[in-house]
């Protein structure tokens, strides 16, 4: 079953429950989306997000945001500035890895686009420290039950359409540490299968240990869709558990649409079904809120139930 069968299962299910766009002090005439997830730093909870302003593509920036209220972050004073798309933190051997999406032009036009790590102790001064393959958005990084880590790949290319059906698939590797994450270990990841149907694509937004030594994944799938008879990039929320060892995939399920979040403005007229996801941190409540990039210009949360019911609980889910 592709992702598009199990929005139809999603849809005649959903319970729309407490939700909210954020909003973002200190960036004025500019939007911020496809964030991070929020995180805790000293005392202090923040999250990283994409600023952009509306009328540009591929001109964006990384920036640091502090938690001033509900559902409101302030630009974080003293923090750096990353030229950056699509921020993603993970806390490995008690650092923070920020990673995030560098687009590179050539004669005013894409050229290619990395992914770029970034380390450090220090959640306002992180360091670069290495490079994705070329043309590979979205890697993301999990630290496993044994203290090595996971590394989610996605690769995207003519290649993988012509062997799978599919425009992007997700791989997984092992690696000892940080140090050893390069461009190459990341693209000789092998392959995930059984989880989108031809047509389809997506990838891996964040990675969440869990108590039963398995890995749950927040991430988005997607495919060419219509709506109100006009072509659309439909993108969503998915969630579904893998064994680190055999890579083998459960509960494979979409867990939030466009239509699961206010309405609002977007970036583009063919990007009204599009929520690219951020993640989830849990709440006291045993619920969880779910975060996505909306449209290309805001960020979401929405309330859902924890999506990995039955594989234990988010390790250091107090971090986030």
């Amino acid at each position: 079953m592709g992702v598009r069968e199990l929005r139809e299962a999603f849809e005649r299910t959903y319970v729309h429950r407490e939700s909210a766009v954020l909003r973002f002090l200190g960036v004025d005439g500019w939007d911020v989306y496809n964030c991070s997830i929020p995180f805790r730093a000293g005392g202090k909870r923040y999250l990283f997000g994409r600023v952009e302003r509306r009328v540009e593509w591929m001109r964006s920036f990384v920036r640091l945001f502090e938690e001033c209220g509900p559902d409101q972050w302030r630009l974080a004073p003293d923090s750096m500035i990353y030229q950056l798309e699509d921020p993603y933190i993970a806390q490995i051997g008690g650092e923070f890895v920020l990673g995030g999406t560098h687009v590179r032009m050539g004669a005013g036009k894409l050229d290619t686009y990395y992914g770029y790590f970034y380390r450090g102790k220090e959640i306002r001064d992180l360091y670069y420290f290495t490079t994705g393959p070329d043309y590979m958005k979205d890697i993301r990084l999990v630290e496993l039950a044994d203290g090595k880590i996971g590394v989610f790949s996605r690769p995207r290319n003519e290649e993988i359409m012509a062997r799978y059906g599919s425009e992007s698939m997700l791989g997984f590797t092992v690696i000892d540490s940080l140090d050893q994450l390069s461009a190459e270990a990341v693209e000789k990841a092998p392959y995930i299968p059984g989880l989108f149907g031809e047509g389809e694509w997506g990838g891996c937004n964040q990675a969440y240990l869990l108590e039963s030594g398995k890995v749950g994944v927040i991430g988005h799938g997607s495919y060419p869709g219509e709506k109100d008879r006009e072509p659309v990039a439909v993108y969503m929320n998915i969630s579904f558990v893998m064994d680190p060892r055999s890579r083998a995939v459960e509960d494979l399920r979409v867990i939030g649409t466009r239509d699961s979040y206010p309405q609002g403005p977007t970036k583009m007229p063919n990007l009204t079904d599009c929520a690219f996801t951020s993640g989830i941190v849990m709440r006291k409540d045993g619920m969880a809120d779910l975060y996505s990039g909306i449209g290309d210009c805001m960020e979401g949360r929405v309330v859902i139930p924890y999506p990995f019911e039955g594989h234990g609980a988010i390790v250091n889910a107090k971090d986030f």
